[in-house]
């Protein structure tokens, strides 16, 4: 059994009192040595994080009983899953304007939202000839996996599948539409937006593919690939079990075993999809945050079962600067799913 559980978790709900709870739910991760990151916003909670299984499951029970949160954090989408090494350097909470970025105030699944597939019956809607199917993630997750037949929109963000929308799908046209990502919360926003802008039928998968992923046998999955996720693993298959995946830290694109022996890479500092795109100063900057992250990866190994605090305390002015820059760079390259 692997050493670390991984749960992804999210959910929908009025939390007025959103930025008073952001240091509760930071020093309970922190005195539990969980790492990861957490979303809150008016919206909701969104966030994978991980730890030990019964530091998780201790996070869980906190969510659903702690009195601050007056039984609102309980339930929603939540998904597990195991890590051989920790997947996060650090824990962060982080106060946004929406738990996963539309800019689409009529998107509002509190009030309206598709309806749920479970993953049992995913291959039976998908497979209808009528359905448009619908991969609501970026170009760089869908090149990576996807399901057989789906529609790519070719975003690089979020906010921009409110364009491919308008100028690619018709309601009155487009009857019946089928849409999935990495774990549900974008393809449930996704849902509300359409339904808000006319659409009848729209469906999205429940728990999203980590959840087909995990429920469904690979002799019967309709799934091709690997599925990117949103930590130092990369990338997930069937079982949810680690994939061969690798990041590129100049461009954060996925890179497969074969993409690492291309003669354009160069590890951490650049690959053959940005290899003449980005200039020297980014080419150094990748590589002395690479260094960086090995030389903490290493550190935190040698306190694996201490607190988290002890490690962040340790390294937090020499990992700041290093941090922000990649902050910044996932900001500009996905949502968070």
């Amino acid at each position: 059994m692997s050493e670390f559980k991984v749960v992804a978790l999210y959910k929908f709900v009025a939390l007025p009192d959103y930025r008073e709870l952001r240091d509760p739910i930071y020093d309970f991760c922190v005195q539990h040595g969980i790492k990861g990151a957490l979303l809150l916003a008016e919206e909701g909670i969104n966030g994978t994080v991980a730890g030990s299984p019964e530091d998780i499951d201790a996070l869980m029970d906190y969510f659903a009983r702690g009195n601050l949160f007056k039984g609102r954090l309980a339930g929603g989408e939540v998904k597990f899953s195991r890590a051989s090494e920790m997947p996060f350097m650090r824990m962060k909470v982080k106060l946004k304007k929406e738990i996963v970025t539309l800019r689409a105030p009529e998107a509002d699944p509190t009030k309206l939202v598709g309806t749920y597939v479970e993953p049992n019956d995913w291959n039976y809607i998908i497979s209808d000839e009528e359905t448009i199917v619908l991969d609501t993630r970026n170009d760089y997750e869908v090149a990576i996996g996807t399901f057989e037949g789906a529609l790519d929109p070719k975003t690089d963000n979020f906010t921009q599948f409110k364009d491919f929308v308008e100028k690619n799908l018709d309601p009155t046209k487009n009857k019946k539409v089928a849409m999935f990502c990495t774990g549900g919360i974008r393809c449930e926003k996704a849902s509300s937006y359409m339904l808000a802008k006319g659409f009848e039928e729209v469906y999205h998968l429940k728990g999203g593919i980590l959840k087909y992923l995990e429920e469904t046998p690979e002799e019967t999955s309709m799934w091709n690939g690997e599925c990117f996720v949103f930590d130092e693993r990369v990338s997930v298959g069937h079982g949810l079990v680690e994939g061969e995946l690798a990041l590129c830290r100049a461009c954060r694109f996925p890179l497969t075993p074969e993409d690492m022996q291309h003669a354009d890479y160069i590890e951490g500092q650049q690959c053959h999809h940005c290899a003449d795109k980005i200039s020297e100063k980014s080419r150094a900057r990748a590589a002395e945050r690479e260094k960086q992250i090995r030389l903490a990866e290493e550190r935190g190994q040698q306190h694996i079962g201490d607190q988290a605090q002890k490690f962040a305390e340790q390294n937090k002015l020499r990992m700041k600067k290093l941090r922000e820059e990649q902050r910044l760079l996932n900001q500009a390259r996905s949502p968070t799913d």
